[in-house]
Parts: C-alpha cells; sequence; structure tokens
C-alpha cells in the first residue's frame, strides 16, 4: 500500500485509505502528516525526559499544538506547508534536545531528514501501521486523534488569548507514552481515560475564552436566504477571524454570511452588531462543493473541514488561513500581534456576483447552557408533568455517507414529547425540518459548535442536580451520537470520562477500534453502533 489513513469515520471500507484519502488527501500529503506527529511525539519525549518548564517553551506548545491541528481531517492538504511544519519542529526539536541530558531517546527523537524525498522515505516507516500489536496501535491512535482534537480547541482558545499549561503538558505526556513500547493495553486505556479529562478541561477553557470575549450565546433566528450585495464566505471554526472579517468589512458594502460550522457566531452577543453579518450559507462541509458555485463570492476557510474544489474558478476564490491549507489556494498569515489582512478576500468579492440565493427562511439556535440554564425552571416542569419524555443528544458530524440519512429520519420519527440537544454540524441532519415545540421550548436546541458539546455535558449535569440524581446515566437522556473526525473523539473520550454510558455511535463506529478495545469500550461503557430507526427508537424509549 502506498499508504494507510483511518483516522475518520469515512475511510475507505471502513479499515483504512491505502491508495488515496477519502477526504482527498493524496499519498504525499499522508505520509508527511504522518511524519509531522511522528515528529511532534519525539519532541514530546524530549520535552518529558528533559523535565522542561511549559511556561519556558510556548512557542515549541504553540507550534507543535498548530502541527497536531494541521493533520485533522479536511483541514491541511497543502505539501508545502507541512513539509515546513516538519522543518520548523525539527530545528525546535533540536534546539530542545541540546538543553537536555537524557539518554536512549526514541528515534523520533533523533532522526535527520535533509530533503523531502527523505522525509517521504522516512515516513514510510513510521506510519500508523509502524507498530505492529493492533490492540496496542488502536489505543496509541485513539489517544493521538483524542490529542488532535484537544490541539484544535487549544488553538482556538489561544487566538483568544486563554492557554492552559496543564493542557500542554499532558499532551506531551500522553504523546511521549505513545513511543513508549513497555506499556501495557491496560495503561493505554487508563491514558485514554486522562485524555477524556483533559478533553474537558481544554472544552471549559475554549468556552470561557468564547464567552468571555463575545458573551453567552442567545436564542436566535438566523437568516438562511441571501440579499443582493457582494460576499464572502467565512467557513470553519475560528470565532477571531470572523471578528477580524467583520471589523474589515465594515462599510465596505460587502456582506458576511457564515458557513457549515460558524453559524453558532450568529449566536454570540458581540457579532449582532455587524449589520452586513447578514447570515447563513448552505449547509454541512461535505455540500460545499455545489454551494460554493452558487454563492460566486470569495471563500474564507479558518480550519477544517476543506473538500478539494472540482474547478480551477472555485479554488481561486478559496483563501486559508490558521492551520488549513489547500495546494494553490492563497494563505493568509497573521503577524506577531495575530492580525490578518483580509484586503484581497474583500476586494475580489466587489468584483463579483451577489450569492445565489438556494434556500429562504430562517432557523433558530443558540441553547448554549447559560441560555438552557435560563430555561431550567420550564425545562423542569416540562420534564415533571410529562410533557418532556426523554432528552436526545445528537451532537457530532455530517457525512457525505448515504447511512448518515438515518439521523435525518431519526429525529423525523422521535415522538413529539422529546427534544434533541444538538452540537456541531451533524445538526444539519435535521435542523431544517420543522418539528415544533413543547410549551415554547423548540424541539431542536442548538448548543453551537462540535467543541459545545460541552454545553450539553454541562446541561446533563445541572439537570442532575435539580433532580437530586446520583448517576448522570438517570437522567431521561439518550446519546445518539454522529461522528466523522478527530474533535469528535476527544467529545466522546469527553463525555466517558464524565461518566456517560451506554453512548450510540454512528454511522460506523470508528475503523481504528480493534475487536478487543472495541470491546472494552462496550463492557465498560456500553458503547454501541446504530441499527435502524424504528428499532432504535423503540430500545432508547424503553419500548
Amino acid at each position: 500500500m502506498s499508504m494507510f489513513c483511518y483516522q475518520c469515520q469515512e475511510t475507505a471500507k471502513g479499515k483504512g485509505c491505502e491508495i488515496k484519502g477519502v477526504c482527498g488527501k493524496t499519498e504525499e500529503v499522508a505520509k508527511l502528516q504522518d511524519l509531522l506527529i511522528y515528529t511532534v511525539k519525539g519532541i514530546s519525549e524530549i520535552v518529558v525526559k528533559g523535565n522542561f518548564n511549559i511556561k519556558e517553551i510556548s512557542n515549541v506548545n504553540h507550534e507543535v499544538f498548530t502541527a497536531l491541528f494541521m493533520t485533522i481531517t479536511n483541514a491541511n492538504f497543502d505539501e508545502a506547508a507541512l513539509e515546513k511544519q516538519i522543518k520548523k519542529l525539527l530545528v525546535l526539536r533540536n534546539e530542545l534536545k541540546e538543553k537536555v541530558q537524557a539518554d536512549h531517546l526514541h528515534d523520533a527523537a533523533t532522526f535527520v531528514v535533509d530533503s523531502k524525498e527523505s522525509m517521504l522515505k522516512k515516513a514510510a516507516t513510521v506510519g500508523v501501521l509502524a507498530t505492529e500489536n493492533e490492540d496496542v496501535r488502536s489505543l496509541r491512535e485513539l489517544i493521538t486523534y483524542g490529542i488532535k482534537g484537544m490541539a484544535a480547541y487549544a488553538h482556538h482558545a489561544l487566538n483568544l488569548g486563554r492557554e492552559n499549561g496543564e493542557i500542554y503538558a499532558f499532551a506531551y505526556e500522553a504523546l511521549a507514552k505513545t513511543l513508549d513500547d513497555s506499556l501495557t493495553a491496560d495503561d493505554l486505556v487508563a491514558l485514554t481515560m486522562k485524555t477524556g479529562e483533559f478533553g474537558v478541561k481544554t472544552m471549559a477553557l475554549l468556552d470561557e475564552a468564547n464567552t468571555s470575549k463575545y458573551g453567552h450565546p442567545e436564542i436566535t433566528q438566523v437568516n438562511i436566504g441571501v440579499r443582493n450585495n457582494p460576499a464572502i464566505l467565512i467557513s470553519g471554526h475560528d470565532l477571531t477571524d470572523l471578528e477580524q472579517l467583520l471589523e474589515q468589512t465594515e462599510g465596505t458594502g460587502v456582506d458576511v454570511y457564515t458557513h457549515s460550522e460558524m453559524l453558532p457566531a450568529h449566536y454570540y452577543p458581540a457579532f449582532k452588531k455587524y449589520e452586513h453579518l447578514a447570515g447563513n450559507y448552505g449547509n454541512a462541509w461535505w455540500k460545499q462543493l455545489d454551494e460554493f458555485a452558487s454563492f460566486n463570492g470569495p471563500i474564507l476557510f479558518t480550519t477544517n473541514c476543506i473538500v478539494p474544489p472540482r474547478s480551477e474558478e472555485i479554488q481561486s476564490r478559496i483563501f486559508t488561513t490558521g492551520a488549513s491549507g489547500y495546494p494553490g489556494c492563497e494563505h493568509i498569515e497573521a503577524d506577531q500581534n495575530g492580525k490578518k489582512d483580509f484586503s484581497k478576500i474583500i476586494e475580489m468579492a466587489k468584483k463579483l456576483n451577489a450569492p445565489k440565493e438556494i434556500e429562504n427562511g430562517s432557523i433558530v439556535g443558540g441553547f448554549a447552557h447559560e441560555q438552557v440554564f435560563a430555561l431550567a425552571d420550564k425545562v423542569v416542569d416540562a420534564v415533571k408533568s410529562g410533557a418532556i419524555k426523554k432528552f436526545f443528544v445528537m451532537a457530532g458530524c455530517d457525512g457525505r455517507m448515504k447511512s448518515r440519512e438515518y439521523y435525518t429520519d431519526f429525529a423525523r420519527k422521535l415522538p413529539m414529547d422529546t427534544v434533541i440537544l444538538t452540537a456541531g454540524c451533524a445538526k444539519y441532519k435535521y435542523n431544517k425540518l420543522d418539528l415544533g415545540d413543547i410549551g415554547g421550548i423548540p424541539r431542536v436546541l442548538d448548543a453551537g459548535q462540535c467543541n459545545d458539546s460541552y454545553s450539553l455535558a454541562l446541561i446533563a449535569l445541572k439537570l442532575k442536580e435539580v433532580f437530586a440524581l446520583d448517576d448522570v446515566n438517570d437522567l431521561p437522556i439518550a446519546y445518539n451520537i454522529a461522528w466523522y473526525e478527530q474533535k469528535a473523539v476527544i467529545v466522546l473520550l469527553a463525555l466517558l470520562y464524565l461518566g456517560v454510558k451506554n453512548i450510540h455511535l454512528g454511522p460506523t463506529l470508528p475503523g481504528f477500534l480493534s475487536p478487543n478495545v472495541a470491546k472494552v469500550l462496550v463492557d465498560t461503557f456500553g458503547i454501541a453502533g446504530i441499527g435502524t430507526v424504528d428499532d432504535d427508537i423503540a430500545l432508547f424509549m424503553g419500548a
């Protein structure tokens, strides 16, 4: 095989991509990503064995977490950017190594490459399959993917001026341990749970960063039609990029529309002052091939999820920033103060046609933890009266597979006395259905982006407190979660750390779970896949 990757839900045949990624990444991109992760693990071992003060290596911390983010599914397809990051990390690795007296360092901390060709040759020996034991490999990858998701959320928090040294320290500890052949499967299971613990800490850090800067999300009606102005479409997850774009487009006659996971930006009070934040355009990430064509204007990717564009015309309108990248698309770097110049995007927008309308009306969201807490009395009364029988957490990701229509059918067929709690782009499978409300409480409560799954955990813990229950699993809450990439992995591990059991995960279980590791998750936490819509609803409702 020319490559091997199985980190996303759509991996080929549910087992692994061996020729080209289903995501669109090439063999060379896959190998450079493997070598980038290997380099990060080498740095991690040096930091741990050298007992470095995390506060004194802030540049290393930031570059390592950027590197982890760059390898998330659909984030960066640019070979040149990946090669540049490897070179940058090798310089940092070697500088750190000179400061320690550590014996018996792993090859990841010592290997030498001097060209792209030598990088690719080395990468072929250090990928996923380099770990021969299937169960150890499975657990190492589960931990690594969780830390990739954790790094993404920490990256966003850092852009807002928030960071936590404990998170960096744990990431180094965990990644270094994935190189340690003396660790048993039981050791790695314990490390997996600890990864979930730090996932909770990282999501809490980002939640505090977002809400302290932009306010707590509020119930908001978001326009999904268009106006007759030239416009820019912003995709991904980074709110600081949106803020800077809105500041720079104010008074220019150029509108800004959110796309996919940027939709929840509309819920934050700080963004409501921008009249040219015109609405949300389109649906989940995987529909972008058609929707970018009809949008007409430039598109700014702040993070994943990029789908390789079909035409040069669309590619010429795509810009990337942060950890994202695509060959042939202009990448906008921040200056030393974190400021970005979006003037090229704005000037392009002025010369292009306004977006073509593909739908109209509005959708409602903004049900993050503080907003739901404000409705707590109403929610509790509805539960006590029997008006709400059960909550369904349907957070996570959307994707291309036809089997994901399950989630639309599931939402449509749920009894009318149930409420859906959602976050992430999974919402696009049902957030435009007319599912009504229960006593004024919408039957779909959207908390926000995938990282805002933390809100759903806080809501569950609050309800546990209100109903004076000993166990969060005694609440009338069922978990039917869709997953796609590594940020969903850290959300899952965070929920497991918080004690949530009997989570159903679909549309397929991860290809990186070996049969034995999957059995541990089933036996310990009640993890299960999905079945038919009717059978699953009957199971969840206790029929």
